[in-house]
């Protein structure tokens, strides 16, 4: 049985984007349609819809065009983690709009003197969309770590995860010191070395996108925590923004 397949007067009616974004998208073999007709119209069938909305989704979140093919081509792609990370970043603009309307709400109130930079900062969100990006193989990083993870056996793969963690679980004994003490940037400077050496280049940029991930995402927080204790996954988090800021 062949699925139902709208026309392109009907995807445009039902998803408000143009025809000529349709016509363009195909053209640059971002979405092509289910099939073209005798009579040269293009139709679409839901599957075609889904990667549409996808589509949509990572325009809404600045991604550039060719960065959203390379992401729905990759053939690691899973559609309900892609999700994931899109109610993720939706959630981080959110927060961060929320805070501009604040502010502006201040400077309505207190005048156009009220100094705060800090609201611009987007860090957060570029750091989470750098992730994503690596994820889908769109980094060289993620391409090195594939390669290595490639002659990496499974036993291998077990020590070094064994060794990261149990940096982690150093580092959760230094949650006494601050962040910023000589002994917990030493560790994190070993940390950043450990993930070179076996993982991929690990930029300032990457590291300090990891740190991110070690608190946002709840199996990286759990697992640092269980074994360095409450409160090390973001101890850690903490002493890598310092160390990135040097």
């Amino acid at each position: 049985m062949l699925k139902k397949t709208m026309s392109v007067h009907e995807v445009v009616k039902l998803t408000g984007i143009t025809a000529r974004t349709l016509h363009y998208y195909d053209e640059i073999g971002l979405l092509k349609p289910t099939k073209v007709t005798e009579a040269g119209y293009r139709m679409y069938d839901d599957t075609a819809l889904s990667r549409l909305q996808n589509i949509l989704l990572f325009r809404e979140l600045k991604f550039p065009l060719k960065e959203i093919k390379v992401i729905l081509d990759s053939p690691n792609f899973d559609p309900s983690e892609a999700i994931a990370q899109q109610i993720r970043l939706l959630e981080l603009q959110y927060k961060h709009l929320g805070e501009l309307i604040t502010f502006t709400r201040e400077l309505q109130k207190k005048g156009v003197m009220t100094m705060n930079f800090e609201v611009f900062d987007k860090s957060e969100i570029d750091k989470y969309e750098a992730e994503v990006k690596a994820k889908w193989g769109n980094t060289k990083a993620y391409q090195e770590y594939k390669q290595k993870d490639i002659a990496r056996n499974k036993d291998s793969y077990g020590k070094l995860a064994k060794e990261l963690m149990t940096m982690f679980s150093e580092l959760g004994e230094l949650k006494h010191l601050t962040p910023n003490a000589d002994e917990v940037q030493m560790k994190i400077s070993a940390l950043q070395k450990f993930i070179t050496d076996n993982y991929y280049v690990c930029t300032d940029e990457i590291l300090s996108g990891l740190g991110e991930t070690y608190v946002s995402d709840e199996r990286f927080k759990n697992n640092i925590d269980k074994v360095g204790g409450d409160g090390t996954a973001d101890f850690v988090k903490q002493a890598i923004a310092v160390y990135c800021r040097k």
